[in-house]
């Protein structure tokens, strides 16, 4: 069995400790994070790791452990959430489930101390004192500013969504057993000290949750305590636990995850209906019709495998030769469902046009770049034998943040625009340009022309220049 943290007050890492690679101390690092853009944020989080060296040797391969002894940082961090901000949280209507758990790991598995209906702070910190339970609330970025603003930038960044969970365990305790995710993990350690064990991982790359039992994954690889101000990253399929200190203040750390389902299989399901659908359209052999009774088969048959090898390499030879790779689903999900762009103010910039009236001799550009995904798809306002393509603009402007990463809960709407395929290369232009003049876009008449900014224009998506 690993072994428990060390009495309080030691501070030492005990066990393996991290490899020179995963250990980086960064004297004198930053401050604060960047904001100036998606890449700027990213570079100022995992700081002093280059972002060149964290994708070639660290991301989906093995973990990374940067400690920091900056105390605007750590402050910075405590910021971001604290266990004093349940009490005002509370106070706005948070459930057992879908916004606090409350748990604690015993024996290696997990206790759920969850009540029914709403949480309420006193008997939330009855359970943290007297139970020793952990408190584990979910996606706070839909309530704290700060987490929306880093969220809604990585987001921008990985173009994938990205979510969260804060994790406050009092000293002496654990949340949960080991485990592994299936998103890749960022952890910011914001209050308190949290003792660390990381194992192999069983199922690398994970592609689901899965509690794992300690005699099955051996002795930890790494063990380490993380303070305030550092960060912890592992990829997705990382067995892993984590437990306070006893003798401590309680810790409190957020946990932000992403690339959830999107891996190349992931891609490959969302891509191959579309290259199907097409080369279907040209090729005889693919409208044929199976084998009769080839349904009610109990296992393939010889001849069904190799006709489906055949389509296969026909579908593959296709692929080679086209730009256009048709997403059904993957791009939409992600803008439907992604964060609205962070906004200090009320928001106006969002969901009103400002500025000018784009005209044929207007000069106009893109805003929101980062928000916006550009599809071609089969109408989906037609039947299946009288499909033709269409443009699909989808935005997540107008996304409410309140409902971020809560699954289900509520029918999300999509937001954008749709166009003929002959408008396509005069978006294009629009997208890979700073700026462009209307009279320039690659459109039949000056009519289509200021149409087609006009409509960008009444849903912010553009701007006069």
């Amino acid at each position: 069995m690993p072994k428990k943290a060390k009495p309080a007050g030691s501070g030492k890492e005990e066990g393996p400790v991290p490899c020179k690679q995963m250990k980086v101390e960064a004297a004198g690092g930053p401050s604060a994070l960047n904001f100036d853009s998606p890449s700027s944020l990213f570079e100022s989080l995992i700081s002093p790791i280059k972002t060149e060296t964290f994708f070639k040797e660290f991301w989906e391969q093995k973990p990374l452990l940067i400690r920091r002894d900056d105390p605007a940082l750590a402050t910075y961090y405590r910021s971001l959430f604290k266990l004093t901000d349940l009490k005002s949280l509370c106070s706005r209507g948070m459930y057992y489930g879908r916004d606090v758990n409350v748990c604690r790991c015993v024996n290696g598995k997990k206790k759920v101390l969850n009540r029914d209906g709403k949480a309420h702070f006193l008997q939330l910190r009855k359970d943290f004192d007297q139970k020793r339970a952990t408190i584990q609330f979910h996606q706070p970025q839909r309530f704290k500013d700060e987490l929306w603003r880093i969220q809604e930038k990585l987001e921008c960044y990985f173009g994938s969504l990205v979510g969260s969970n804060v994790y406050i365990t009092p000293a002496g305790s654990q949340g949960l057993p080991p485990h592994y995710d299936d998103v890749e993990v960022f952890i910011l350690q914001l209050e308190g000290e949290k003792h660390w064990r990381l194992y192999h991982p069983t199922v690398p790359l994970a592609r689901e949750y899965s509690v794992e039992a300690e005699e099955r994954i051996g002795r930890p690889v790494h063990e380490f305590v993380l303070k305030p101000g550092d960060l912890l990253y592992f990829p997705r399929g990382t067995i892993h636990q984590a437990d306070t200190p006893a003798g401590l203040a309680h810790s409190t750390h957020v946990t932000i995850s992403t690339y959830q389902n999107n891996s190349w299989g992931d891609f490959l399901l969302d891509t191959i209906s579309g290259l199907v659908f097409d080369t279907a359209k040209e090729d005889v052999e693919l409208r044929a019709g199976i084998p009769r009774q080839l349904l009610l088969q109990v296992e393939s048959t010889t001849v069904a495998t190799r006709r489906l090898s055949g389509f296969l390499r026909t579908l593959a030879d296709r692929l080679e030769g086209t730009k256009e790779l048709l997403s059904s689903d993957m791009k939409k999900d992600f803008i439907m469902h992604r964060l609205p762009p962070y906004s200090a103010g009320d928001g106006a910039e969002l969901s009103t046009p400002g500025g000018k009236l784009p005209r044929l001799d207007s000069v106009v550009r893109l805003q929101f770049k980062d928000h916006i995904v550009l599809t071609v798809l089969p109408d989906q306002d037609q039947s299946d034998e009288a499909q033709e393509k269409m443009v699909y603009i989808y935005h997540s402007l107008k996304n409410r943040r309140e409902t971020h990463m809560m699954g289900n809960e509520e029918e999300t709407e999509s937001h954008g625009l749709r166009f003929p395929l002959s408008h396509l290369d005069a978006l294009k232009q629009i997208w890979n340009s700073s700026t462009i003049s209307v009279k320039d876009l690659k459109l039949t008449t000056d009519e289509e022309r200021e149409s087609l900014v006009l409509s960008l224009w009444t849903e912010c998506l553009i701007q006069v220049v």
